[in-house]
């Protein structure tokens, strides 16, 4: 990290929103990780490498855990199952939930944060308080199974 945090943060908060994107365009048209990010790229402004990895590496491993992350949050929305959720909801979940996992770097609550904004922004007015809920009951019993280290 060898850009302030202000910048370092700014860039990974456009890297969760481009692999939200990836990950909806994914969904959405049943495509291939590869094609995703061959398409996504060539109509997006290149945001530089930074963003570009980390969107990447965020989308794919989303992709590419979906056994470890979907059961995960389904044991966490109280009389929600995943096919029942808006897409959009799903994707901010499972990417926010992929970073738990996989981004230890980041703060949780960090994290939820990010997660809150891009459910507020992209999915309806209840998107955020619903994401918040699911994201904190994963993050508390994650935390009880290996307490964070500070």
């Amino acid at each position: 990290m060898n850009q302030p945090a202000s910048a370092w943060a700014a860039a990974r908060s456009r890297g969760r929103e481009a692999a939200l994107q990836m990950l909806y365009q994914g969904e959405i048209g049943k495509l291939t990780p590869p094609l995703v990010r061959t398409i996504f790229w060539q109509v997006q402004e290149d945001p530089g490498e930074p963003v570009r990895a980390f969107a990447e590496r965020l989308a794919e491993g989303v992709t590419g855990a979906l056994e470890r992350l979907d059961p995960l949050i389904e044991a966490h929305s109280a009389n929600w199952r995943l096919s029942r959720m808006a897409v959009l909801d799903r994707l901010v979940l499972r990417l926010a939930v992929y970073e738990f996992l996989h981004e230890p770097e980041t703060p949780r609550p960090v994290v939820i944060d990010e997660a809150v904004e891009l459910a507020k922004r992209y999915s309806t007015p209840d998107a955020g308080r619903f994401v918040n809920g699911v994201l904190d009951a994963i993050r508390r019993d994650l935390e009880q199974e290996t307490p964070p280290t500070s």
